[in-house]
């Protein structure tokens, strides 16, 4: 088996723009190559990750997005698994190296959320709930997630004010990332007095609706040692997906079971354990997510999540030293939709290559990211990068 690699990522500025999709595309796909021979000279395939064509009335984004990069006659295809579409075409593209069955793959993800406002958003997304069960009753995204933070508020000591702690710590880590959408921070008391969204989620509990697009480029172990230096690649060391239950009726709603099945098969794969992992990017959609999901990771002992913005030596024993969410997380940083996943495949890179600047964690070696689609676990991809 091949060694998946990679050897350089992009993004687009992330927030509410007038530029469509394939611009966005165009300019994650710029800065990614920037340092890099043409697309057409280096990659022989590639995955788009995009949630819905409800924005931009647009399907063919595989081929689409092949034209942009200048691509012709490769294999491209669109994935999706609602927010875990571009983790999921990273999967695809560290798969198909790893097989042999390509030398290098473009690992993209577009989303342009702003194109059809708010209620097309809303709409868009409910796509991904279980039709029979709930879509027909109206539920909203922050509804059902508002569902998991109320129980998991009951079940544990946790409190509104510990959710809105980890929206006070992500907002900071945002404000020295310059990938940002919101980059200032916000304090405790402005996220508690904020409008309520669905209770006990207030404004600041919840990812805003963005615009945007994040590039991967994985490749095997001659075409890096061709591209680059070493110490510039990162090593995609394991990957780990499942699918639960859709409809969250039919689920536990404290404990993301699919979210720690994708994490436990990426560890076996790369061979590490949880406290292996130093700095990770977790899906934040909204507060409660990062706490259920520093537990599905097995960073923290069931119940305990919730003390992700506690530094190492202030947690629970039990607790790993990991960092998590250094981006500023789909919080602060934004979260468009398609493109997420690998946007936390940026920061990590960053992180492990020492390019992550105010933010750089200390000797950073090993990175854990996990991307969510559907309400919580209903599609989950971890994936453990390595530094060389």
């Amino acid at each position: 088996m091949s060694t998946a690699n990679i050897v350089a990522v992009g993004a687009s500025p992330l927030g509410r723009t007038d530029l469509p999709g394939r611009d966005l595309f165009s300019k994650a796909l710029a800065e990614a190559f920037e340092e890099l021979p043409d697309p057409a000279d280096v990659v022989d395939g590639l995955y788009v990750g995009a949630q819905s064509e409800r924005y931009e009335n647009q399907i063919m984004q595989g081929t689409l997005m092949a034209e942009w990069a200048g691509l012709r006659n490769v294999p491209a295809e669109r994935v999706e698994a609602c927010a875990a579409a571009g983790a999921l075409a990273l999967k695809n593209a560290v798969r198909d190296v790893r097989a042999g069955v390509h030398d290098a793959v473009l690992a993209c993800g577009v989303e342009k959320m702003t194109a059809g406002g708010t209620e097309g958003a809303t709409n868009a997304l409910g796509a991904a709930f279980e039709r029979a069960l709930e879509q027909r009753s109206g539920i909203t995204a922050p509804a059902t997630y508002a569902l998991l933070a109320q129980r998991y508020l009951h079940e544990t000591d946790a409190t509104e004010r510990d959710l809105a702690k980890i929206a006070v710590k992500n907002h900071r880590n945002a404000a020295s990332n310059p990938r940002a959408m919101f980059q200032e921070a916000v304090d405790l008391e402005t996220v508690m007095d904020a409008v309520d969204v669905a209770p006990p989620l207030k404004l600041y509990d919840c990812a805003p609706v963005t615009d945007g697009a994040a590039a991967v480029v994985v490749a095997n172990d001659e075409v890096a040692s061709d591209l680059l230096d070493r110490e510039d690649a990162v090593r995609v060391a394991g990957v780990g997906s499942a699918a639960n239950n859709l409809a969250v009726a039919e689920r536990n709603l404290t404990y993301v079971e699919g979210a720690n099945v994708a994490a436990s098969t990426a560890y076996e794969d790369a061979g590490v354990d949880p406290a292996d992992i130093d700095v990770a990017e977790v899906h934040d959609a909204f507060t409660v997510c990062e706490a259920l999901l520093a537990e599905a990771a097995e960073f923290a002992p069931e119940g305990r999540g919730i003390e992700t913005v506690e530094d190492p030596g202030d947690r629970s024993a039990g607790w790993t030293d990991v960092r998590i969410n250094t981006s500023g997380g789909l919080k602060a940083r934004g979260h468009p939709i398609g493109a997420t996943g690998l946007l936390q495949a940026v920061e990590a890179y960053e992180q492990l290559t020492g390019r992550a600047g105010e933010r750089q964690v200390t000797d950073a070696d090993t990175a854990l990211l996990i991307n969510e689609g559907g309400v919580a676990d209903a599609h989950t991809v971890a994936t453990v990068l390595e530094a060389q």
